[in-house]
């Protein structure tokens, strides 16, 4: 496995030189920025890339208003009681993509997202102090313990709610298969366990977040 400086000078080649690939690169959020978000705006952009799933990212961004309002604003305790009344509407109503599974995750999210808030006060604090040597844990509790938010969905929702972490896009496993890390798309725990073992020394090597670390690996190929 190459040094993380290694990396960095292949990226640097491909995108015009060091300064032109440093502004490519932003550092995430941080935790006391993550934590002031309310935990609305995380049951709204779970079920975002929940719906964008297999889907048409632009047709549900642009139904995105009428999501806001069909689920009153992700209100936690109302999305939580929705009820099978509530899930009949919902499945007949034109203003969301009217998929009945992932419909029924907004609930199940939401009581997640009230299980988190009874563990750590509230899901945003649980989320944002979740350290970043064990994102892969962090993306295993949201497989298991939330609903559909397994594979590229958790990772992108985290990511779009700018919490530290990697992203398993083509490019980042392209490089990781390159530096022996995994043979192909991680899709078990000891593999994602590599995956975090390689990013925490190149983390420790760089100073830099899993953020800028994975952006690297993707701009290196």
């Amino acid at each position: 496995m190459r040094a993380f400086d290694e990396i960095f000078e292949i990226a640097a080649e491909r995108k015009g030189g060091a300064n032109e690939l440093e502004k490519m690169l932003e550092p995430p959020s941080t935790a006391a920025q993550l934590r002031k978000i309310g935990d609305d705006r995380w049951l709204a952009q779970m079920t975002k890339n929940i719906f964008r799933a297999g889907f048409n990212w632009k047709v549900v961004e642009s139904m995105w208003p009428g999501f806001e309002a069909a689920f009153d604003g992700f209100d936690i305790g109302k999305c939580a009681m929705l009820n099978e009344d509530d899930f009949d509407r919902l499945v007949s109503d034109k203003r969301i993509v009217r998929y009945g599974a992932k419909i029924r995750s907004v609930q199940e999210n939401a009581l997640f997202i009230g299980q988190l808030q009874k563990e750590g006060g509230s899901a945003a604090a649980v989320i944002a102090d979740w350290p970043a040597t064990d994102y892969a844990g962090l993306l295993e509790m949201l497989k298991k313990r939330g609903s559909r938010l397994g594979g590229n969905t958790g990772q992108y929702f985290l990511r779009f709610m700018d919490r530290d972490g990697f992203i398993m896009s083509t490019d980042v496993v392209g490089r990781l298969i390159a530096e022996g890390v995994i043979e192909k798309t991680p899709t078990s725990k000891k593999a994602m366990s590599d995956v975090q073992d390689a990013f925490n020394i190149w983390m420790e090597q760089s100073g830099r977040s899993l953020k800028e670390i994975s952006r690297v690996l993707a701009m290196s190929l």
